[in-house]
C-alpha cells in the first residue's frame, strides 16, 4: 500500500508556564507610580534639561528625552542576524500565531520594519509617521531619522495583558553582505535609538547563523555599556542533537568573545521559542527551564521598571554633565589662546584637531569625579564644533542666576542627591521580596537552577 503522507498540523506546546511566570492571569492593580513619576520630570526639567539645552546636548548625542519618554513602559529589544526566530518569539510570548496579527515570519528575511508592539483596545496597526507625529507616545524624536526610515517603522496595537506592563520591537534582521546605504536610512543611529532606551536587549542566535560579519560586529560595539540589559538567545536550540547543541553553544562563545568585553558575560538562554511541540529526543525539560528562567527576567524588569527609569535619567544627566564640562573647558583654553592678533577660527581649529595637546580630556579627569570610561570620542566633538561655533556658547561659571542658581550645581545636586533619593523612596514602598534576586539569579553568585534541591 501506498504510504500516506502526513499533513497533520505540528503539535503545539502547553502556555499554561508562560500565564503563570508572567501572571497573565492575576487581577492586581498595576503599581501607582505617577508620583514618582511627577517628581522625576520635575527633576529632569528644573536640574537636566538648561544644562542640555544651553550646551546642545542633543546634538552630540542626538538624544532629547521627551516626557512621553519618561512615562513609558518597559521596552524589551529584539535583535539579531536575519530569520533566527524574533518575529516567531514575539509571536510565541502573546500568542499571537495563527491570528490576524501574527508578525510574518519565514525561512528568507522577513522583518524589513521596526515594529513595535504595544498595548491597544484593540488589534490595530498604525503608520510611522502617525507614531512620530504623536507626542504623547514615547516614539516622536524617530522623526529625525527623516521619512525613508518612517515608512519603515511600524506599530501594532494588540489588547495583551502583558502589553500593559512592557512594549516588544523587532527589528529588520542583520545582512552581514548588505551595506548600510542600501536600507535607506541610518540603520546603526535608528538601532542605536532603540538601545540607549531599552530595559532588555534580547540578541537572538540560531545553530546556523554564527558567522560574526561587520554589522554585528558594529551592534555589538553600539552594545558596549550596555551589557546588564543583554540577554543572548539561542533559539532553535531543539533543531540539534545534544552533541551538536553543546559544539554549537561553544563556537557562539567563541564568536562573541571578543565582541563582548566584560568579566561577567551575558546571560546566554538555550531554548526553542516558538509554540510546537520540541522535538523528541531533545533535552525537553532543560529547554523548558530555560524558557522559565527567561521569563523570570522579562518579569524581573517590568517589577523594576522605576529604578531603570531613574537610573536611565541619572546616567543621561551624567552624560549631560560631562558634555558640559568638555565644552567648558574648550571655551576656556580658546579664550587663553586668543590674545588681540590671533585669528580665533585658527586658534580654535588647533585646539579641536589635538585636544590632547591642550589637556583638555586630562584636565577634566583630574579635577572632577568623571570616569575616563565615561568620556565621549574625540572625534565627536569635532563634529559637533563643526556646527556649533565656540562663541554661541558661555562658560560654567556664567551659567548662574540670582534665583534660579547655578546650572552646575543644579545637576550635580539631581545625580547625587535627587536621583539616589528618589530611587530609595521607591525601594521603601515595595514589598521586600520584590527585589530580592532569588527568582531569577541576579545578584552576584547566580544559582545552579538544574540541580536538584
Amino acid at each position: 500500500p501506498e504510504e500516506v503522507e502526513d499533513t497533520s498540523e505540528p503539535t503545539k506546546r502547553d502556555r499554561s508556564h508562560l500565564e503563570n511566570t508572567l501572571k497573565l492571569n492575576e487581577d492586581k492593580p498595576a503599581d501607582d507610580v505617577s508620583g514618582v513619576l511627577q517628581r522625576l520630570r520635575k527633576i529632569y526639567h528644573s536640574s537636566i534639561k538648561p544644562l542640555e539645552q544651553s550646551y546642545r546636548y542633543n546634538e552630540l548625542r542626538q538624544h532629547e528625552i521627551t516626557d512621553g519618554e519618561i512615562t513609558s513602559k518597559p521596552m524589551v529589544l529584539f535583535l539579531g542576524p536575519w530569520s533566527v526566530g524574533k518575529s516567531s518569539m514575539i509571536n510565541y510570548l502573546l500568542g499571537l500565531d495563527d491570528t490576524p496579527y501574527q508578525l510574518y515570519t519565514g525561512a528568507e528575511p522577513t522583518t524589513s520594519e521596526f515594529t513595535v508592539i504595544m498595548h491597544g483596545p484593540k488589534l490595530k496597526t498604525i503608520e510611522g509617521i502617525v507614531m512620530a507625529a504623536d507626542s504623547a507616545r514615547s516614539f516622536s524624536p524617530l522623526e529625525k531619522f527623516g521619512q525613508n526610515f518612517l515608512e519603515k517603522l511600524i506599530g501594532i496595537e494588540v489588547p495583551h495583558k502583558l502589553l500593559e506592563r512592557v512594549t516588544f520591537v523587532d527589528t529588520p534582521g542583520i545582512i552581514e553582505n548588505r551595506k548600510q546605504q542600501e536600507r535607506g536610512y541610518p540603520f546603526n543611529d535608528v538601532c542605536q535609538w532603540f538601545i540607549d532606551r531599552a530595559d532588555l536587549i534580547f540578541v537572538v542566535f540560531d545553530p546556523t547563523k554564527l558567522d560574526v560579519g561587520l554589522e554585528l560586529e558594529m551592534l555589538f560595539r553600539q552594545l558596549k555599556g550596555r551589557e546588564s540589559q543583554i540577554r543572548i538567545i539561542l533559539n532553535k536550540a531543539d533543531s540539534l542533537a545534544t552533541q551538536e547543541l553543546m559544539r554549537v553553544y561553544g563556537a557562539l562563545f567563541w564568536s562573541l568573545a571578543p565582541l563582548i568585553n566584560v568579566t561577567e558575560p551575558p546571560r546566554v538562554y538555550v531554548s526553542s521559542f516558538w509554540p510546537h511541540e520540541y522535538h523528541p529526543d531533545t533535552h525537553k525539560e532543560l529547554f523548558l527551564k530555560e524558557e522559565i528562567s527567561l521569563l523570570e527576567d522579562l518579569n524581573q524588569v517590568i517589577e523594576n521598571r522605576m529604578e531603570n527609569k531613574i537610573a536611565f535619567i541619572r546616567q543621561h544627566a551624567i552624560r549631560v554633565r560631562i558634555h558640559a564640562l568638555l565644552v567648558d573647558r574648550y571655551l576656556q583654553t580658546y579664550k587663553d589662546k586668543m590674545t588681540f592678533f590671533s585669528d580665533g577660527e585658527l586658534v580654535f581649529r588647533d585646539i579641536v584637531e589635538d585636544p590632547d595637546k591642550f589637556f583638555i580630556f586630562k584636565s577634566i579627569l583630574a579635577k572632577t569625579n568623571v570616569s575616563k570610561f565615561d568620556l565621549p570620542n574625540r572625534e565627536a566633538y569635532k563634529d559637533f564644533f563643526g556646527i556649533n561655533p565656540i562663541t554661541s556658547f558661555k562658560l560654567l561659571s556664567q551659567q548662574c542666576s540670582y534665583m534660579g542658581g547655578c546650572f552646575l550645581e543644579k545637576i550635580e545636586k539631581a545625580i547625587t542627591r535627587e536621583l539616589p533619593d528618589l530611587l530609595g523612596s521607591i525601594g521603601l514602598g515595595k514589598k521586600p521580596n520584590v527585589l530580592s534576586c532569588d527568582i531569577t539569579g541576579c545578584g552576584e553568585t547566580p544559582k545552579n537552577r538544574y540541580r536538584k534541591p
